[in-house]
């Protein structure tokens, strides 16, 4: 794992804490989720769902990634989706690269893919804004965690899901193009990193 992308985990580790009491219910569920599939020898699919899947669900998914590598425990097959299609936010690309990962831009269309990586000897990420449905996302026997009001009250169910677990986090997007921009993306990054290794630590201590 890159020092600084580590440092920035190890610094989440100690904020636990400051994980309010309904989030850290939703947060348990997705462990025992992960947990129970390791368990049963099966691939553990999470696909983080909001309604553009342009910030708070690419960032929970690249975070879980992350996480699961600082605890040094099998990586689960991270996706994300929306309601509708638009393009991961070049602002919640640059509040991970502030946290040290490296972030390749690898199209120039509207809807970039990047390729994310917080390690170099782990696997890439690659982000791109997409519907829940559509490849890569699993088809079935995943876990649809909602990080959105929206999305959660949008898709009272997901096709295919075996578990679904609301998890909302307030849009970053309302401090665009203002003077709070870079510190809203800061703290919705290290709200939902925290969350993610919490998640990860629930998973460790099971083992």
């Amino acid at each position: 794992m890159y020092k600084d992308v580590g440092i920035y985990l190890a610094a989440r580790q100690l904020e636990f804490g400051d994980i309010p009491a309904e989030h850290r219910a939703s947060l348990a569920k997705i462990a025992n989720f992960v947990k129970d599939q390791y368990q049963e020898k099966l691939p553990a699919r999470l696909l983080f769902v909001c309604t553009h899947n342009s910030r708070r669900s690419h960032l929970a998914q690249i975070w879980t990634a992350a996480a699961a590598s600082y605890y040094q425990l099998p990586i689960p097959l991270v996706y994300s989706g929306g309601t509708e299609s638009t393009a991961f936010n070049p602002r919640a690309v640059a509040v991970l690269e502030r946290t040290g990962m490296k972030i390749q831009k690898t199209t120039g269309d509207e809807n970039p893919i990047y390729h994310v990586r917080f390690s170099d000897d782990g696997s890439v990420i690659t982000a791109f804004s997409k519907v829940i449905n559509q490849a890569p996302n699993p088809k079935k026997d995943f876990c649809a965690v909602m990080v959105c009001d929206s999305a959660d009250k949008s898709c009272p169910s997901v096709s295919g899901a075996i578990a679904r677990v609301a998890l909302p986090y307030v849009d970053p997007k309302q401090s665009d193009d203002t003077p709070d921009e870079s510190r809203t993306y800061d703290e919705r990054s290290r709200q939902i990193a925290r969350e993610m290794l919490y998640v990860m630590s629930l998973v460790r201590a099971a083992n």
